[in-house]
């Protein structure tokens, strides 16, 4: 081998190694400012469903005056006491996958009662709730399920009536640009507004159809048009929805806060 073509290979592999180094450290400094923004971005999208957010307003301090968290067992609707958090469950750092992920706080979900396509779930969810002059206006229930291509995460308001849906907010997914995608089009979510997720029985109703809603039809304040050309996608919001606002998902806490305001 010639001295020229191994002075070649040590100047590769020096600008390789030196490239390597420029890369892992801003990959290092740049994470938390990564992280900062993705906690900027969730809590621009609850404030978002919730009807709070304003451009230009500070994020964190409309949130702060308005919003408060609370982590619920899913299973009894029950408030999660702040001594039983842990460096998984609590307020601060609540992430859906890795608390559905733990052995401790994340269960498996049967086959048949799966329609979400989650496979897991958390035991206990964050919620935040909406509040004015110390009372109740809505309840912010983050939402997640499989759609086409993607694990579709969102955010679902519901009015103080536990009933009327206030809004609802996709913040991460990753269906086709302009047919599935379109779960994030303004027009479309503006269409949820004023549903009603359940009969005046507590029966669950809400659900996404694959055609456009009849206006005359009676079941119209419980169904919300289909994202055209995008039938699975259309069926994964579907399912996603009817997951979460069912038994398996927040039916027990929203039939305990219809029993605590009787």
């Amino acid at each position: 081998m010639s001295s020229s073509f191994k002075n070649t290979l040590l100047v590769a592999f020096s600008i390789c190694f030196i490239a390597s180094i420029l890369v892992a450290t801003a990959a290092v400094g740049l994470k938390p400012i990564q992280e900062e923004n993705k906690k900027a971005d969730l809590l621009k999208n609850i404030l978002t469903v919730g009807g709070l957010y304003k451009e230009g307003e500070d994020i964190n301090k409309v949130y702060e005056e308005n919003i408060t968290p609370e982590i619920i067992e899913l299973k009894t609707g029950e408030v999660l006491p702040k001594e039983k958090f842990d460096k998984i469950v609590n307020l601060e750092d609540f992430d859906i996958l890795t608390v559905a992920n733990s052995k401790k706080w994340g269960k498996d979900i049967p086959g048949d009662k799966d329609i979400a396509k989650i496979k897991r779930m958390p035991k206990y969810m964050i919620i935040y709730k909406v509040m004015k002059n110390d009372k109740v206006e809505k309840y912010i229930l983050p939402i997640y399920g499989k759609g086409l291509w993607s694990t579709m995460f969102a955010f679902i308001s519901l009015g103080k009536d536990l009933h009327t849906i206030e809004g609802i907010s996709f913040y991460d997914q990753g269906e086709t640009p302009g047919l599935g995608g379109e779960v994030e089009n303004p027009k479309w979510k503006k269409i949820w507004i004023g549903k009603q997720a359940y009969d005046t029985n507590g029966n669950l109703k809400i659900r996404v159809i694959k055609r456009k809603v009849d206006p005359k039809s009676p079941e119209a304040k419980y169904e919300v048009d289909g994202l055209s050309g995008a039938t699975l996608t259309t069926r994964g919001v579907n399912n996603l929805v009817r997951f979460w606002l069912g038994d398996d998902g927040y039916g027990p806490y929203i039939k305990k806060l219809h029993g605590e305001n009787s």
